[in-house]
């Protein structure tokens, strides 16, 4: 979907359409799980946060300045919830506590392996940028850090996946 009909969606969901709402959520459906997941490495964690961010983005979708950046207000959302989820939760373990999804995904485990390794602060910004395609600038914006902490945990995020994951050992 191009960046002109998000915009359509987004100004028909405003006017209070739930058919436009429903397709818009539908599209932004996959980024949620995949920043929530990032997050909370948690399959329901991460359902119940999408849910919150959901429920949210229709209450306050008049809130909404600029259009364009739907997907980044969305996210803003929806890492506040997971940030809200996590802290709720006392006891957090490892990945190897938590169910697999119903359906085998080879991706979605492979990812969650992949991304295990990583420190949340690595995670996240790994995330938003290879999985979700936001620029430095707008995940420093989302995030609320400065753009040199960014490219620097994206930096050391690689770094330790090819060392830790990977067995690559990077010199540059």
């Amino acid at each position: 979907m191009k960046d002109h009909e998000i915009e359509k969606l987004v100004k028909r969901a405003k006017r209070r359409e739930p058919a436009a709402f429903t397709e818009l959520m539908q599209f932004c459906l996959n980024d949620m799980y995949r920043v929530a997941l990032a997050i909370l490495a948690n399959d329901e964690d991460a359902a119940d946060a999408i849910q919150d961010t959901i429920l949210v983005c229709w209450e306050k979708l008049d809130t909404l300045r600029q259009i364009r950046y739907f997907k980044t207000w969305m996210t803003r959302i929806l890492i506040n919830k997971c940030y809200k989820i996590r802290k709720s939760t006392e006891n957090i373990g490892g990945l190897e506590e938590y169910e697999e999804p119903a359906v085998y995904d080879k991706y979605n485990l492979e990812l969650k392996e992949a991304l295990s390794i990583l420190d949340e602060k690595y995670r996240i910004v790994m995330t938003l940028f290879y999985s979700e395609g936001y620029h430095i600038d707008e995940i420093a914006k989302i995030l609320k850090i400065p753009k040199s902490t960014v490219q620097t945990r994206l930096k050391r995020g690689r770094d330790k996946l090819a060392r830790d994951y990977y067995g690559i050992e990077r010199t540059v």
